[in-house]
């Protein structure tokens, strides 16, 4: 348990000294969302570049995840307004806003099988790809910084990714990883093919 409170200490540690994600926080912030973090890639790149020592010239996101959990509105009308004001209260940051309470509508489209509605932002993340990038980061309104992590930091810190069964097939993830390039990335990165 020691060990999983440090790894928090330190995730909200490298966090509050990233200029581009405390201020991607307030943005989020500012919306005024009930349930909301910022995770994914966003934070896996944070810590894996920190420990490789990349913290200076961090990796290029494809995108900035803010997943947010509102079953009463479920309109991808209002996901694209809330991304709208976001890109344009800070257009260099690239945003990707998903009510996680939604994701059901367009799963199986999107990826060739049905699921089930998610209950919470907590079980949204709980089903997100890999482990090491199940993890997001809320900050209050007194600057706190709450992390939500489902399946803990082990593999975040340790580096490692690692199928997360509840909602990816392994082909999905073998064309995830492939497309990534993890490893290439951040040569200490360790991944688990299964």
């Amino acid at each position: 348990m020691a060990s999983e409170a440090r790894q928090a200490e330190r995730l909200i540690e490298l966090v509050r000294a990233s200029p581009w994600l405390m201020r991607a926080l307030r943005a989020a912030r500012g919306l005024e969302l009930a349930s909301w973090c910022i995770g994914a890639g966003a934070v896996r790149n944070l810590v894996w570049d920190a420990l490789h020592g990349l913290a200076s010239q961090p990796s290029a996101l494809s995108d900035i995840d803010l997943a947010y959990y509102d079953a009463d509105d479920l309109s991808p009308e209002r996901e694209a307004a809330l991304q709208a004001r976001l890109q344009a209260s800070h257009p260099d940051l690239p945003w990707e806003v998903t009510n996680q309470a939604a994701v059901h509508l367009w799963f199986a489209e999107y990826f060739g099988h049905a699921v089930e509605p998610l209950p919470s932002l907590e079980a949204a993340l709980a089903s997100w790809p890999e482990y090491a990038t199940a993890v997001g980061v809320e900050l209050d309104e007194q600057d706190n910084l709450q992390v939500i992590a489902p399946y803990g930091l082990e593999d975040l810190f340790g580096m490692v990714v690692r199928r997360n069964p509840a909602r990816v097939s392994l082909e999905t993830y073998r064309q995830r990883v492939a497309q990534k390039r993890y490893a290439e990335r951040w040569p200490r990165v360790r991944v688990v093919h299964e």
